[in-house]
């Protein structure tokens, strides 16, 4: 592919909404923290502890309305238990935090929900033994028929479970499970059980979804049709904050990236710098981990193997490193007079 076809391919890629959410991002400082011109969430010194470990220990952190943030860091580094402090799966030794401006720390996830702020799980939670259309229509809110009363009087209820019922069909086509409605949850793949929950989450009409490692154990013939979907989320004019191991999946769908590593964001910025980072490429594989050994440290190296050498064979040297084998004999036989 020429250079001017593929910049052709890549200016077609970047749709009105694609290009409003990068405009958002010009010119912000790479810095954990950093404000953001239009932040729908946003997280100040949340702190989780478990005992004596601190899990998450947030200070603050925005998100873009409109934009596709990736969460990313090693393992351990906090994340999904970020994603529960915020979505009222976990409760939050201390922090606060809004979306649109509303408080929700403290708040039940089903009210989180239907604040506009829904996500997935990492594991799927589909309700194995329901239909998939059935899983899609408990994804609404608000419905009629579930109140006691008014359930006994099908008239009060049954044009807005038809009305669910077109808008989840409607959600299954496009997520290519139209031919599974009538299947149980239990019987799909680990890949269709991903799009059953986004599909799911969608009945909501979240303002924001959040994802918790959407790739994770999808079949690669799955694997693009789910880049699609999440691509598309932002183009429905709803944001994404999504969490995923995959660098180069990061790069390909998301606006920003966020960092963390023990508990606490690192590092944000672009996905095109991110990845040189220094903080990121020590949060992964360690300080210095390509840094050169001085003299000092290989001498100090050197001095504790031979160390190890001769205790493994019982032997001392009192003139030092490089005793001598006929020094060794005399040691024994003084230790044996």
């Amino acid at each position: 592919m020429h250079a001017d076809q593929k910049a052709g391919g890549e200016a077609a890629a970047l749709t009105p909404r694609k290009a409003a959410a990068l405009k958002a991002f010009e010119g912000l400082p790479h810095e954990p923290g950093v404000p953001k011109p239009d932040p729908i969430l946003v997280v100040d010194k949340v702190v989780r502890r478990f005992g004596g470990l601190t899990a998450v220990n947030v200070d603050h952190l925005e998100i873009q309305r409109g934009s596709i943030t990736a969460l990313i860091g090693p393992n351990g580094a906090g994340k999904t238990t970020f994603f529960n402090q915020l979505t009222g799966f976990d409760t939050a030794d201390s922090g606060t935090w809004t979306f649109n401006g509303k408080r929700m720390n403290g708040l039940p996830a089903h009210r989180v929900a239907r604040a506009g702020m829904v996500r997935t799980f990492q594991l799927t939670k589909a309700l194995s033994k329901l239909t998939v259309l059935e899983n899609m229509r408990l994804g609404a809110q608000g419905q009629r028929g579930e109140r006691f009363f008014q359930s006994l009087i099908p008239a009060l209820w049954r044009r807005q479970e038809e009305e669910i019922t077109r808008r989840a069909e409607e959600l299954l086509e496009r997520f290519k499970l139209a031919a599974k409605r009538d299947d149980f949850a239990g019987s799909l793949s680990g890949g269709q059980r991903k799009l059953l929950e986004m599909a799911r989450a969608l009945m909501v009409e979240p303002e924001m979804i959040m994802l918790d490692e959407p790739m994770a154990g999808v079949n690669p013939a799955l694997t693009q049709s789910l880049l699609g979907h999440v691509k598309d989320l932002r183009e429905q004019g709803m944001t994404v904050l999504f969490v995923e191991h995959d660098m180069d999946m990061v790069r390909d769908i998301s606006d920003w990236v966020v960092v963390m590593a023990q508990g606490a964001v690192i590092a944000e910025g672009p996905p095109e710098t991110i990845m040189s980072d220094e903080r990121v490429i020590d949060a992964y594989l360690g300080a210095h981990h390509d840094a050169p050994l001085s003299v000092e440290e290989e001498e100090e190296q050197l001095h504790e193997a031979e160390a190890e050498l001769e205790a493994e064979a019982g032997v001392t040297h009192e003139d030092g490193p490089a005793a001598s084998p006929d020094r060794a004999e005399e040691n024994v036989k003084e230790r044996a007079e």
